[in-house]
């Protein structure tokens, strides 16, 4: 199978070496009629026709590719089907383009029609894809054309098969976007209607997409968006399935772009309040994740209303009446989903709001019980910060940071110091000295079990140098390094040292390097009894050698590597890694 493969995958190269009359007469003749059974072999046969054009003589020839590309629309994988439709589409775009229109007519759309007319399912649901390249590069004037094509779309709709049925949903607003508003109005809306009260609800919360797409087109008449798309809307919000619940949460502000501002304050607003309660967890946690984003929309389309400036307000204090009690949900989940976003809607409301509603919120939810949840708070910090200070909230925040950062789970302690840079923009230097708790856990941290914890300390501690400067550095950091690796029995935490030090050595004076760290390097951990620590620590010469002195590179570094290098260590490893600093040092002479 690997051979048929990686033939079809030189497809280009054979082509090329026939040309394209051989192509079209011998090559895709061959191939039609010898087609492979392995799914893998035929996946990528339709990709390589989508891109196959030049090889059979340019868009003049291409309606030479349609054939094999629609045997492979037809056969029952998935994935197969969908890159031979993606290959089609493709290929009746550059035939368009290039004015080779009666092609178009003449093969494309047939085979349209022959697909969505096919015995088999596969067939049918290949067809909703091909719809919209078909009716937009049909000519104005062939109206019949166009109606056939609408005609065979309406009769997929009402397919027997729950699988060409959501298919055809899901390409509805696609199909919509090429077809004339009149028709929108008057076809394809019924359409909607009827897949949204269809029986399958795989069907039916494809229709929450559709009732966002259909309301954003413009020339659609606001008449129609009352009768059919709000009611629907509606019906969708409170639908028997949690999936199609869950689905109108997740699209809420698409759907409040389309119907605007009147109808999402009294029909998406109420309906989204009940999905925040809602008896299913997944739902009210799609929900508390579009609380901001919700009333940010809200708010974005009030700019173009006058006198609304209370309703905006009222919606607020809905949303956050209802986020309270998703802060006492039962489900971790859903309070870690509120946690991640619910403090953006702080700049909005601005101050007053901040310190009246939300500050309170924010300070529950960091004494939650799920680490998740004060993750997810904490990483809100700087929009909350930004309107009101963080001065104020320093003492609640340090407990919560304490236990994140000796949390089990390592991704969780990882997280915490990600947040560590955002915490001392805000707080300042004075939080971060090494008799104060958050300096004491920078530096532990080097001490962690899971390396990638250890490595992201050491980014860290390097961006915490930048931003206080050196002296901060000397005075709370470099100490605990070199005390690090002299008391560390591991040598996983003596090896973190040496890391740390090649990091830091850009950041602080010549002297300090020279004084502070050559001394270790050179006389303890080149000569450390495991060959691991001898290796980085000649690697970390080299990275330290060009911020320090050409003499003392003379006189320390460089006799220091030469003992390592010269077969004097036991170690291949230690001798390569010497021997590459040598070399390095020598460009810096």
């Amino acid at each position: 199978m690997q051979l048929r493969l990686n033939s079809i995958k030189r497809l280009g190269t054979i082509a090329t070496a026939l040309g394209p009359e051989r192509t079209r007469s011998e090559l895709l003749p061959f191939l039609n009629e010898n087609i492979d059974d392995e799914d893998e072999v035929l996946l990528a046969l339709a990709e390589q026709l989508g891109n196959f054009i030049d090889s059979v003589g340019g868009p003049k020839y291409a309606f030479c590719l349609l054939d094999l590309l629609e045997t492979l629309a037809a056969v029952e994988e998935t994935v197969v089907r969908e890159k031979a439709v993606e290959s089609l589409n493709k290929i009746v775009d550059v035939m368009a383009e290039a004015g080779q229109t009666d092609d178009v007519l003449k093969y494309f759309v047939p085979l349209v029609k022959r697909l969505a007319k096919g015995d088999w399912f596969t067939s049918r649901i290949s067809a909703t894809g091909l719809f919209h390249s078909a009716y937009r590069h049909i000519p104005r004037n062939n109206q019949t054309l166009k109606d056939e094509l609408r005609n065979l779309f309406k009769e997929l709709a009402q397919d027997e098969t729950p699988m060409v049925r959501r298919a055809l949903a899901s390409k509805l607003s696609k199909f919509a976007s090429v077809v004339e508003v009149k028709y929108v109005e008057d076809e394809l809306i019924p359409i909607f209607v009827r897949l949204a009260g269809d029986e399958q609800d795989s069907v039916r919360l494809l229709a929450v997409e559709n009732c966002a797409v259909l309301a954003k087109l413009s020339p659609v008449k606001s008449e129609v968006r009352e009768e059919y798309l709000i009611p629907i809307a509606r019906e969708l919000a409170a639908d028997k399935s949690w999936r199609v619940r869950f689905m109108f949460a997740d699209k809420i502000c698409e759907l409040a772009e389309g119907l605007g501002f009147d109808a999402t304050v009294k029909e998406l607003a109420p309906s989204f309040y009940k999905l925040m309660e809602d008896c299913e967890a997944e739902v009210r946690t799609a929900a508390a994740f579009k609380i901001a984003s919700f009333f940010e929309t809200i708010s974005r389309l009030d700019e173009n209303m006058t006198d609304s400036s209370s309703v905006v307000s009222e919606v607020f204090e809905k949303l956050y009446s209802y986020s309270r009690d998703l802060s006492l949900d039962d489900s971790p989940f859903v309070r870690s989903a509120l946690a991640s976003n619910i403090m953006s809607v702080a700049p909005i409301v601005g101050p007053e709001i901040t310190r009246d509603t939300l500050l309170r919120m924010f300070l529950k939810l960091l004494q939650d019980d799920f680490s998740e949840v004060r993750l997810n708070i904490i990483g809100s910090l700087e929009k909350v910060s930004q309107v009101i200070g963080i001065e104020k909230l320093a003492s609640d925040l340090l407990p919560s940071i304490v236990e994140l950062s000796e949390d089990r789970n390592w991704r969780i302690r990882y997280a915490a110091i990600e947040l560590t840079p955002t915490l001392a923009r805000q707080l300042g230097k004075s939080y971060f000295e090494s008799d104060k708790k958050l300096g004491m856990l920078c530096v532990q941290w080097l001490s962690d079990t899971v390396y990638s914890v250890r490595e992201l300390a050491i980014k860290n501690l390097t961006s915490l140098t930048e931003l206080f400067g050196e002296e901060w550095a000397i005075e709370h950091v470099l100490p605990a390094i070199v005390a690090l690796y002299k008391n560390s029995k591991n040598y996983l935490y003596r090896m973190t040292a040496l890391h740390a030090m090649s990091s830091l050595s850009s950041k602080v004076p010549q002297e300090v390097v020279e004084q502070l760290f050559l001394p270790l390097l050179v006389e303890q951990a080149c000569r450390d009894s495991v060959a691991n620590i001898r290796f980085v620590a000649a690697k970390t010469l080299q990275d330290v050698a060009q911020y320090i002195k050409k003499e003392t590179r003379s006189n320390l570094i460089i006799p220091c590597l030469e003992k390592l290098n010269n077969n004097m260590d036991e170690d291949s490893d230690v001798r390569y890694y010497a021997n590459q600093a040598l070399i390095a040092l020598q460009s810096l002479v």
